[in-house]
């Protein structure tokens, strides 16, 4: 029987941990925090999850608030005019909405990593709550013949090396605030169709509003990216809950009226219901080497941290998990070795690089032709629901997002000129 222990408990821990069980590995999780401290603590994410990574779960039966999830059909853009909110509130250039091949749903981890690390436990895994420093795991390294780490912050992530050549920001690109929501309206443009909404502030930053199911039921998620030190950079230091749903407001009114039309009634979820932050997009060297010798593994978030600016951070984590769980199992019982760690990162990195590129591409400011693209996609329905899926299949974007003579081909293609 192969021992595995797996050292953090977000969406790609506990989908490894729950896929090796279900397998019939011995495995170990540790967390830091116990299911109950998860459920009641403060929001850690915001998470849209479309067609692929969705599949994984269901494909290990994981799928368990799918019926009330809400579900997710379509992605909007809308782009403010430059410059229109000078004198009042901003006025929108670019609206439109693509529709989901297939849907997407947003479950809060809260909920999620709470029920699935009691389903491990449930089902005769060995849950160890206890925070990992460096020096725990060069002892389980020995004990143990594999060590995944999929705590994606603090102390354990400074083993794996940042990989200059994939990661070219060193700082953080944007200032992140998420508020979980009760009372928002629907979108008037369309009221029977769940969808994300991305409102691009050129500029300053982007407001993402999306559907949800949190521990008191369906709610909305109000997540503000302000470049920084722009006007969006203003929640450092909020520590009242209160207070930082005023400001989200008051900058939804200026920046985005017509999503404010529709939160006026808004009230958070709960007083853990809101998050700030920032960090720098980062690309890691997979494999930790620990003071004795032994070697470990990265998972997800700690090696490939993308910013959040495309919602991939939950799809990333539940494909790195699935691709790690089919190496694993392929590699029976031969020794998971410096070699096999490497490509088992590299089978991860062969759909994460398009994410990452992606990403970085939508943090800088748009070129012209992604400027024209998004225009197009208001007056051709067909260009909209390719951009919304590619939220789902990131490597699309190579076909037609980057190069500009691509883009002039693409559209050239579907208006028929």
């Amino acid at each position: 029987m192969r021992k595995i222990l797996v050292v953090g408990a977000g969406q790609s821990g506990l989908q490894i941990a729950l896929g090796l069980q279900s397998h019939g590995y011995e495995v170990t999780l540790m967390s830091n925090r116990t299911a109950d401290e998860i459920r009641s603590g403060r929001v850690m994410s915001t998470q849209c999850m479309f067609d692929t990574a969705l599949r994984h779960e269901r494909d290990l039966q994981l799928n368990f608030w799918e019926s009330q999830a809400p579900k997710i059909e379509g992605l909007g853009v809308s782009v403010a005019a430059p410059g229109s909110w000078g004198e009042g509130p901003a006025a929108r250039a670019i609206d439109w909405l693509g529709h989901l091949d297939g849907f997407a749903q947003s479950v809060d981890q809260r909920v999620k990593m709470a029920g699935w690390m009691e389903t491990f436990a449930q089902r005769g895994g060995q849950l160890v709550i206890h925070g990992a420093a460096v020096g725990d795991l060069d002892y389980f390294s020995r004990t143990y013949d594999l060590v995944l780490v999929s705590a994606g912050k603090g102390e354990l992530v400074q083993m794996f090396g940042r990989d200059p050549e994939r990661s070219p920001y060193s700082e953080p690109q944007r200032a992140l605030a998420v508020s979980y929501v009760h009372g928002l309206g629907p979108r008037p443009e369309h009221p029977d169709t769940e969808a994300v909404r991305c409102n691009l502030v050129p500029g300053v930053g982007e407001l993402f509003v999306m559907p949800t199911l949190t521990t008191s039921g369906r709610a909305d998620i109000l997540f503000w990216e302000g470049i920084p030190g722009g006007p969006l950079d203003v929640f450092d230091g909020v520590k009242d809950p209160a207070e930082h749903l005023s400001l989200t407001l008051g900058l939804m009114e200026r920046y985005v009226p017509w999503e404010y039309a529709r939160a006026t009634e808004v009230e958070l979820t709960d007083a853990g219901g809101v998050l700030s932050g920032r960090y720098a997009p980062t690309v890691r060297n997979p494999i930790g080497r620990l003071p004795g010798g032994g070697l470990v593994l990265g998972v997800a978030d700690v090696v490939v941290a993308n910013d959040p600016i495309t919602g991939q951070g939950s799809n990333s984590a539940s494909k790195c998990a699935a691709a790690y769980l089919g190496s694993i199992l392929e590699h029976g019982d031969k020794e998971f070795d410096e070699a096999w760690m490497r490509a088992t990162f590299d089978r991860y990195w062969d759909t994460a690089q398009h994410v990452t590129k992606w990403t970085n591409a939508m943090l800088a400011p748009p070129p012209e032709h992604i400027l024209g693209l998004i225009g197009a996609a208001g007056q051709l329905p067909q260009v909209a629901d390719r951009f919304a899926n590619g939220f789902n299949d990131p490597a699309d974007f190579e076909n037609y997002f980057y190069e500009p003579e691509k883009t002039q081909a693409y559209l050239a293609e579907i208006s028929g000129t």
